[in-house]
């Protein structure tokens, strides 16, 4: 186990976020002991806008035995895992299942959370079996127990995920790799600049990103942060871009448009009293 005080910044594909203790745990030794005072579980910093000040709990990070899975995709996957290498593995075997997850850079763990996806598939559809540690013990969980819906679940309050079995089928590696590519072709308008992906949840029979370019929204700034002029529900850090920003662009957003927020916010953020446009 690794502990260090660290900016989370670092951490997250935004790039914004302040100072806190960073718990890096391999085992469940290293877990029962990181979860013995108030915490947070970071996968890997997507889906996410950390306050400037950072947050005073601690901030757990999923490593070792936790991150492990067998190549052939059989068994139990750590929570730590990556879905772009699962991704690239189901490819190369033939697997479905994934493939409308292609693209999302998260973790197994925080993909299960927030139920991560896309038009083409999420991360409950994937799904055989979760396992949580909550309260001190490890217990499984079927996906129809955890109140997965759009970009949201009904995980335990403080449970952390573990490790997963995934719901695969033989299709052959053509049949992965042609959808794949197809997802891969609705996410070329997407920016290449520092995001933590789509900002707003898309209300019912419509995109979050579509009614944002009819405002006239993009290109819209605070400070170094954007919403992006290739797709409106992405807020983009330019270069030192401060959580204060980002927040101030969302509520500028939520002024002109009932949107709900997507990202998870962690610690106290305050929009700015003045910005322009």
């Amino acid at each position: 186990m690794k502990i260090a005080r660290l900016p989370l910044a670092r951490l997250t594909t935004i790039g914004v976020g302040g100072e806190a203790e960073v718990w890096t745990v391999e085992t469940l030794a290293d877990l029962k002991a990181a979860t013995q005072a108030p915490y947070r579980v970071l996968g890997n910093g997507s889906n996410l806008l950390v306050s400037d000040a950072g947050v005073p709990e601690r901030v757990i990070r999923l490593a070792g035995e936790f991150a492990w899975w067998n190549p052939n995709l059989s068994g139990w996957i750590g929570a730590g895992a990556l879905l772009p290498s699962l991704l690239q593995a189901s490819a190369r075997l033939g697997l479905s299942g994934l493939e409308g997850l292609y693209g999302i850079p998260a973790q197994v763990g925080g993909a299960v959370k927030m139920n991560a996806g896309t038009r083409f598939g999420e991360m409950a559809d994937a799904l055989e079996l979760v396992e949580l540690y909550h309260d001190g013990r490890l217990e499984q969980y079927r996906p129809e127990e955890l109140g997965f819906s759009y970009r949201h679940s009904e995980l335990p309050q403080g449970s952390v995920v573990t490790r997963v079995k995934l719901r695969l089928t033989p299709a052959g590696v053509e049949a992965v790799r042609a959808k794949i590519a197809l997802v891969d072709a609705a996410r070329k308008g997407q920016p290449k600049k520092k995001s933590a992906g789509c900002a707003f949840k898309n209300p019912p029979g419509e995109a979050a990103g579509r009614l944002i370019d009819a405002h006239g929204l993009k290109g819209l700034t605070v400070g170094r942060a954007m919403i992006s002029h290739e797709h409106g529900n992405f807020l983009v850090n330019l270069g030192g871009a401060t959580a204060a920003e980002m927040y101030t662009l969302i509520r500028k957003v939520q002024a002109l448009l009932p949107l709900e927020v997507e990202w998870e916010i962690w610690g106290e953020i305050a929009p700015l009293a003045e910005v322009s446009r």
